[in-house]
């Protein structure tokens, strides 16, 4: 023990000595205070020093809230830990994440290590698809039928196909540079997301590509680019059952570290040679994140600090039946979920959907911080950013009918369309100016020389222009001087397919899915007290006092009970289809993204329900077999015990392959219908063996069920009971019984189904590995594409385009009034004022009469029972307080905007109007034109469009607003006139050119998110609603489809109906289409309420005055 303390005195001495000389060189040394350390903490870092590499990897020295310096195992890092680090560390996302990755870097900088960086580049890239265009694209008998045919005599060369030809991106190039963040936008169907597939390496094989795309000059195939490339999808597709910080660790956990691990063994290398001692925390951090095989991992918290998700880690992700985060919340765990991964370039497409302003700008700066510091590359794709939020940029990726417009710094941009004759208003935002500067629609109203006649610019103008501006020189100068490979870092790329070992990715699996077990226990204790009751309805039926042994027929009721058996252990599995099929996209999402291969998927889900088989069997066998009289030996008791675990295995391993051979609930069940069907009726039990036809005998022959029920006859008939000899006979009873049914007699039968069944068990669990690696989803992506949008395209590519109507830069017509200070100010009119009236002019959504009522409330309250989560962290209060002494109203003609920050209750507050909130506490008044509100006759003038938009996905919207009619109109209204007001409403919402579309599935077919916007819109005014609340209309959306919305809205609002819509991220031009405000803060409180006027006079006017308080 001296001796070792003799030691840390001297390797205490020589840090010391050595980090003065450091100093005394200039050269800045981290310390966790500017004063000289204690000896204690020297003596504890030299003996760390002291360590061999592998041991002191693992090491670090965490101080503790007292101030003392004490060794821990990265590995071993506690909860406490873990976020006391990150609070020192980061403090507060907004401010502290920069400083820290300041610290970060400059810890790498002084022993001269870089980081590894990747520069993306992309030289004549063409992606085409062939697809049915209009109506041959709907999914009807005859269409299918007809393509089929089609397709055959196509592939035969006797037939053209009538496929159209789309190009989707048109011989694009460009560069994406490392430490610099480049913002991608485009109108709608600009190729935007097809642009970020190709650059992640992850196209779909139906597509049809051409061109380059390199990474540091490597092309995609000398490389794995999931590794270092995380694409970020626009869709939150997770398993609801997880938890936010359990969806966040698993990710981190099958990604694994990347090349961190190399860089942190070099780096203490590089230290410990310098003599130079880094900053405790840090080196704790980056030692734990480098790391691999951890369950719960500091970058996880990390990730969570950052993107604002650490108050609800322990919360639920949730889904379509499953109470969890909201759809913002959710948003941001999809971004997390790669961000937690070492991938050096991130590509993230719509990462702002449901987000407010100011929780996309945090998200933003962050990467902006990761990319700029740690010389990380990334592309972002946003549908409408804040002013400040595209400051944060620093290229933009301007993207129209699949070509680049405009590729470069982001200054330079208005320059190039300046040079072109088109000017940014001063209340433009200039993302959104850049999204509707292309469009045809939408152009005239930019044209700056308003003394020259307006000419049309088609994108390839733009495009032909921007080769010759001095920014479009200088990348195709660029792209002309090859990228030497040799000079790309060593660890930028890998060519290893996943990140961690394979065994490690199995145990992740295995500790998910029992995870997922415990959570879904009910299932599994549903399914055992479902047998339990059936064995005693079986029990009750087969009485063993009733059963005899007397003759064959009185066998045949024993086969009947064992048969009724088999079935029905074996539907206990049939379980294992939904729960499968439930899972399926999460698991096709995670495997193209290398997470783990399939098979480390498919083994936990087979092998960890064999406990629960086992006890599920249990309560069968046990209580039925000696109560219904079965062979009273205890070996054939355990025989059949064996044989009913090994059917309901197989039942579970057959179940789970149609399912991923479905891919699809509706298909998995039409199929796994159809194999039970075959099955049971060729099992040998309902036809015999004889009587099965000989061209049908193969079928007898491969029947699990089969092989199964000769095994359970023998192991009962071949027993002591049965072998009595009946007068007239020279056999025994059992095998009388046996050959009566057809059944084989030899005693080896039961070991050859023993056999056979554990065969099936592992054909069926291969097959289902091999479904899930080599199948892909059933739906592919793929929009509408209208007959009249391909004649537009072409009008469009050849300049045949009149004269656009000039929108301005307002949705709605302004009207001068008097402010009430002596200035004038001018406010969006309204159905209610006279100024809108124009006798000229047919007022629309007349077709059916409606009475406008006003709506309002007073002293609102709205609380919960406090949370047992929040009540454990120390909070004392029994409810928690969503809305606090809420009032206002919202009147007939006036469109009021519900706003305020994530969390500020907008949606519970319109929840609460609606009536649709079931539980907790609501006080105060609602009034309904004067009148104290009823729910039941509320609900009949009222309407609700929710955030998500829901519709059936195989008819046309023509259909669904019809069969939302019928439904939710009178029976007193006849056909004609209900057909009368669903046109009226089509034309209200501009509908009428998609009146044949199929709405389809999101993310996969059908209609657009704006199109699926308007229907959901629709579906509601088809009710001839009074009042409509609206939660989030133009979430998801970029600038033009968010205005094409809110027109539709206006129209509604002019009609003279009550309109209330939460709101998020609005441009300029749709904050200003409101008349009114209603914004709320942070614990349910309002802080403005009244006009906007024009220019937003009134609410700028309300805000000033705090300036001079």
């Amino acid at each position: 023990m001296d001796m070792m303390s003799g030691d840390l005195e001297k390797a205490g001495h020589s840090f010391k000595s050595g980090s003065s000389y450091w100093v005394d060189n200039g050269i800045a040394v981290f310390s966790t205070s500017p004063q000289v350390e204690d000896d204690e903490e020297a003596l504890k870092w030299a003996a760390l020093q002291r360590l061999p590499t592998f041991r002191r990897l693992k090491k670090g020295l965490l101080t503790t809230p007292e101030g003392h310096a004490n060794e821990v195992d990265v590995k071993r890092l506690g909860l406490q830990e873990r976020k006391g680090l990150v609070e020192r560390l980061v403090g507060v996302a907004e401010e502290g994440q920069e400083s820290f990755l300041l610290r970060l870097k400059s810890r790498i900088d002084r022993v001269g290590i870089s980081f590894p960086t990747i520069e993306v580049r992309f030289e004549h890239l063409k992606i085409s698809a062939e697809a049915y265009v209009g109506s041959m694209a709907l999914p009807t008998v005859l269409n299918y039928c007809v393509n089929l045919v089609e397709g055959f005599l196509n592939c035969i060369h006797v037939l053209p196909t009538k496929k159209k030809h789309l190009s989707i991106l048109k011989d694009v190039r460009g560069i994406i540079n490392p430490s610099r963040m480049t913002l991608l936008l485009g109108p709608p169907s600009s190729g935007k997301t097809t642009l970020l597939l190709a650059l992640a390496g992850k196209l779909g094989q139906d597509l049809k590509s051409s061109g380059s795309v390199t990474y540091n000059g490597h092309d995609m195939h000398e490389f794995v680019p999931q590794r270092r490339a995380a694409y970020i999808s626009q869709y939150d597709v997770h398993i609801g059952e997880l938890t936010v910080k359990e969806t966040l660790a698993f990710s981190a956990r099958c990604q694994g570290v990347g090349p961190r691990y190399e860089m942190i063994a070099e780096l203490t290398r590089r230290e410990k040679e310098a003599n130079i001692k880094p900053d405790p925390d840090v080196d704790v951090y980056m030692k734990a994140i480098s790391t691999e095989g951890q369950k719960e991992t500091l970058v996880t918290d990390y990730i969570l600090k950052i993107l604002g998700l650490d108050t609800c880690a322990d919360t639920l992700v949730g889904d379509e039946l499953l109470r969890g985060i909201s759809g913002g919340q959710k948003k941001r765990v999809t971004t997390g979920e790669m961000l937690v991964g070492p991938a050096r370039a991130l590509f993230m497409d719509e990462i702002s959907t449901g987000l407010d302003s100011s929780t996309t700008y945090q998200i933003v700066n962050s990467v902006k911080n990761y990319v700029h510091i740690l010389n990380g590359t990334a592309v972002i794709s946003l549908l409408q950013p804040a002013p400040e939020t595209y400051e944060l940029f620093d290229d933009i990726i301007l993207l129209s009918d699949g070509q680049i417009v405009y590729q470069g710094p982001r200054e330079q941009v208005l320059d190039f369309f300046e040079s072109m004759g088109f000017q940014c208003p001063e209340r433009k935002g200039v993302a959104d100016f850049l999204q509707e500067v292309t469009s045809r629609k939408d152009q005239e109203q930019y044209w700056k020389n308003r003394d020259e006649p307006y000419r049309f610019i088609t994108v390839q103008e733009f495009v032909e222009a921007f080769q010759s501006f001095p920014v479009g020189v200088k990348i195709r100068e660029e792209l002309a001087a090859p990228l030497d490979k040799t000079k790309s870092h060593p660890a930028a790329l890998t060519t290893k397919k996943y990140g961690v070992r394979k065994m490690e990715l199995l145990k992740a699996c295995f500790s998910r899915e029992l995870l997922l077990m415990k959570r879904n226990s009910f299932v599994y204790i549903f399914k055992i007290i479902q047998l339990a009751i059936m064995a005693l309805i079986t029990m009750t039926v087969f009485l063993w006092t009733e059963m005899h042994r007397d003759s064959v027929a009185d066998g045949g009721i024993y086969a009947g009970a064992l048969f009724f058996s088999f079935v029905t252990v074996m539907f206990n599995g049939m379980s294992e289809l939904s729960m499968t099929t439930a899972k399926l996209p999460v698991f096709y999402k995670q495997r193209d993204l290398l997470f783990f291969p399939a098979w480390a998927y498919a083994l936990p889900t087979s092998i960890l329900k064999i406990p629960v088989t086992f006890l599920e069997v249990s309560v069968w066998v046990f209580i039925t077999y000696y109560v219904i009289g079965f062979d009273p030996s205890v070996e054939r008791l355990f025989r059949q015990y064996l044989l009913f675990l090994l059917i309901n295995q197989m039942a579970s391993a057959l179940n789970r392959f149609l399912a991923g051979v479905g891919r699809s609930l509706t298909v998995a069940s039409t199929f796994g219908s159809f194999a039970l069907l075959m099955i049971f009726s060729l099992s040998g039990f309902v036809l015999s063996r004889e009587d099965i036809k000989v061209w049908w005998i193969w079928g007898y022959w491969i029947s699990p069920l089969m092989y199964g029920m000769n095994a359970i006859l023998v192991n009962e008939f071949l027993g002591k009971s049965w072998r009595h000899v009946l007068p007239n006979s020279a056999e025994p009873l059992g095998v009388a019984v046996l050959r009566s049914r057809g059944f084989f007699t030899q005693s080896y039968w039961y070991w050859i189904g023993v056999g056979a069944l554990i065969g099936y068990i592992f054909m069926f669990n291969i097959c289902f590995s091999l479904s899930l690696t080599y199948l892909n989803p059933l739906g592919k992506p793929q929009a509408v594409k209208l007959e009249e949008s391909q004649s537009n395209e072409h009008d469009e590519k050849s300049g045949k385009v009149g004269r656009s109507q000039n929108r301005g830069n307002s949705l709605i017509p302004q009207v001068s009034t008097d402010s009430g200070d002596g200035s004038t100010c001018s406010k969006p009119t309204s159905v209610g004022t006279e100024a809108t009236t124009d006798i000229n002019h047919k007022k629309r959504g007349m077709v059916l009469p409606f009475e406008p009522h006003s709506i309002t409330f007073d002293e609102i309250t709205y609380s919960v029972d406090m949370p047992q989560a929040m009540k454990n962290q120390g909070v004392l209060e029994d409810k928690l307080v969503l809305l606090k002494c809420v009032s206002g109203a919202f009147r007939p003609g006036v469109l009021t905007a519900l706003m305020g920050v994530s969390g500020a209750g907008k949606t519970t507050l319109m929840d609460v109007l609606a009536g649709r909130k079931t539980g907790g506490y609501i006080e105060g008044n609602i009034s309904v034109s004067g009148y104290p509100k009823k729910q039941e006759s509320f609900a009949r003038i009222s309407g609700y469009c929710e955030q998500n938009d829901i519709h059936s996905p195989y008819v046309t919207v023509y259909e669904s607003l019809m069969y939302s009619a019928w439904l939710r109109l009178s029976t007193e209204i006849n056909s004609g006139t209900r057909k009368m007001f669903v046109e009226e409403v089509m034309r209200l919402v501009e509908l009428n050119p998609l009146r044949q579309a199929l709405v389809g599935l999101p993310g996969e077919s059908g209609l657009s998110t704006e199109q699926r916007k308007r229907l959901t819109i629709a579906v509601e005014l088809v009710a001839n609603p009074s009042v409509i609340f609206m939660d989030e209309p133009t979430s998801g959306l970029d600038a033009r489809a968010a205005a094409i919305v809110m027109r539709a809205v206006r129209n509604t609002v002019d009609t003279g109906r009550t309109i209330v819509c939460t709101i998020h991220q609005p441009s300029i031009d749709i904050f200003e289409s409101f008349d009114e405000l209603f914004l709320l803060k942070k614990g349910g409180q309002e802080i403005y309420v009244g006009p906007l006027g024009r220019h937003s006079c009134h609410l700028i006017k309300y805000f000033e005055v705090f300036l001079y308080m």
